[in-house]
């Protein structure tokens, strides 16, 4: 039995590779890192603390999304450029780009709620602001699949594109057929258990918890004092 296996695979979820003294493939070695950032820190960290049902079908989406990059990746098996033997990257498929495709469900998904007023949003110009940012992260972050490297022009364009198409359907899928079984998610015991909510049918969350924190505060207060 051969216990030396010939090759191995490494985990690549932070594995990014940047060339010596490049102080910009330095940086978007980190950008390349974002969609990390994003599930790890937004949407744990987000049902952790807020449990909306919103939030939590916006990540299902998202997982839902890299099953369907992976099927696609393992059925086209279209390599990586020849930068990928440099980069211990040639072991896996390039088409269509996992990290474009995350970035752009991430970036249509988003708009697409603050179109519909989910959320917190604070006016119209913030708006435009949270759009602006995560527009230019998923573009920066798909430049910087071709910078370092790991895939060539087409296969962050095809990543792009499938990814605003399925955020697109997803959202539509969302918020056309799963909401109006939202109520019935809240009052399940599963829901209440987890404490799972939807707000989306309040036009500024932000303030309503707001003004209720106060209330339950001032309420507790004169409790106390009585």
């Amino acid at each position: 039995m051969d216990l030396i296996p010939q090759q191995l695979k490494a985990v690549t979820l932070t594995h990014v590779r940047y060339r010596p003294g490049d102080q910009l493939g330095h940086f978007l070695a980190w950008i390349s890192l974002v969609p990390v950032f994003i599930s790890l820190g937004g949407f744990v960290s987000h049902f952790l603390f807020r449990r909306e049902l919103q939030g939590i079908f916006f990540g299902i989406g998202l997982v839902i999304s890299q099953f369907i990059n992976e099927f696609i990746k393992t059925s086209v098996e279209q390599a990586r450029p020849e930068t990928c033997t440099l980069l211990e990257a040639c072991d896996s498929h390039g088409w269509p780009s996992s990290h474009s495709q995350f970035m752009f469900f991430f970036a249509t998904y988003f708009s697409l709620m603050g179109c519909k007023g989910i959320g917190f949003w604070f006016g119209l110009r913030s708006r435009w602001i949270m759009n602006l940012l995560h527009w230019s992260l998923a573009v920066v972050t798909m430049y910087s699949r071709v910078y370092l490297g790991y895939h060539t022009v087409a296969q962050v364009f095809a990543g792009a594109t499938l990814g605003a198409v399925v955020g697109a359907s997803w959202f539509w899928f969302v918020n056309s057929v799963l909401y109006p079984f939202f109520p019935v998610i809240e009052e399940s015991v599963l829901g209440r258990w987890l404490y799972v909510k939807d707000t989306s049918h309040i036009p500024d969350v932000l303030k309503f918890e707001y003004d209720n924190a106060r209330a339950a505060r001032k309420d507790m207060d004169s409790a106390k004092s009585d």
